[in-house]
Parts: C-alpha cells; sequence; structure tokens
C-alpha cells in the first residue's frame, strides 16, 4: 500500500556535502518526495517534535543537538514507505548499524546515537504528526484523496 512518510536528515550531515548528496540521491531511487524543505528545528519545534522523549535522559542531549544547526525535512512516498526508510536508516545505534548493516545510512554517516544521521516516523500516525509539525502548510487529506481514487 503506498503511504507516505517523513525523513529528517540531521545537522552534522547537512555539513557534509557528499554524504547529503549520497543520501538524497538513495531518497530519490526509493520514494517520490512529495516535498522538502531545509528548516531549523526550534525549541519550540523541538519540544512538539520529541514531546514523547520528555523527561528521557537523552532528551535534552537530542534536543540540543537539533537545535544546533539546519535539517533537511522530505516528505517520502512509496510502497510501505515508513518501512522501507526504516530499513535504509538501519539501526538507530550507530555501534549496532555498523556491526549489522555497513551499508545502510546511519552506519555510513552516523555518528553517535545521537547524531545518527538522519530521522524516520516509526508509524503512520507519527509521520502524520511530525509532517503536521514541520510541514504545517502540507495538505495531508488532500495526498489521501489523491491515493485514494488511484487505488479505486
Amino acid at each position: 500500500m503506498t503511504e507516505i512518510t517523513l525523513a529528517v536528515i540531521k545537522p552534522h550531515v547537512l555539513r557534509n556535502t557528499y554524504a547529503l548528496q549520497q543520501i538524497k540521491s538513495l531518497i530519490e531511487q526509493n520514494f517520490r518526495v512529495l516535498d522538502q524543505k531545509e528548516v531549523h528545528i526550534t525549541k519550540d519545534l523541538s519540544d512538539r517534535f520529541y514531546a514523547e522523549h520528555q523527561g528521557k535522559f537523552f532528551y535534552h542531549r537530542l534536543t540540543s543537538f537539533m537545535n544546533s544547526g539546519p535539517c533537511y525535512a522530505l516528505i517520502l512516498q512509496s510502497e510501505g514507505s515508513i518501512q522501507k526508510w526504516r530499513r535504509l536508516m538501519g539501526p538507530t545505534k550507530v555501534f549496532r548499524a555498523v556491526y549489522t548493516e555497513p551499508q545502510c545510512i546511519r552506519a555510513l554517516y552516523g555518528l553517535s546515537d545521537t547524531r545518527n544521521a538522519c530521522h524516520g516516523s516509526d508509524s503512520e500516525a507519527s509521520a502524520l504528526r511530525e509532517i503536521g509539525i514541520l510541514f504545517p502548510e502540507f495538505d495531508v487529506l488532500a495526498t489521501a484523496d489523491r491515493k485514494a481514487k488511484k487505488e479505486t
């Protein structure tokens, strides 16, 4: 089934033009990009985006890093896009990614568990919520309507 998901390329990757181009190329080979933009994740945006992690030991480190520079956000569409993007990213923990999936994005471009190169929504509900935060102008319902018409 065709679905959409959110991909976020983290600040340290944007500073590495080679890595950014490699990841964008991989995305273009596997997904239809519905929208994309450079975005600075402000304190307010990160508080909303990472609300479910508030109170966890890594929350401050994560939100501080995401505030440290621009990110690149993309809305991706394909068959099973959520799981497909998560497979391309690889394990969250870079150490594990390097040893279990050495060709995944996080193994190639991740530096640590926080600086793990990219983010991907973990479910359809998360994707819709996260897209709404970073792309408030994006009409998710219109996309769903177009998808439904194509499938009938």
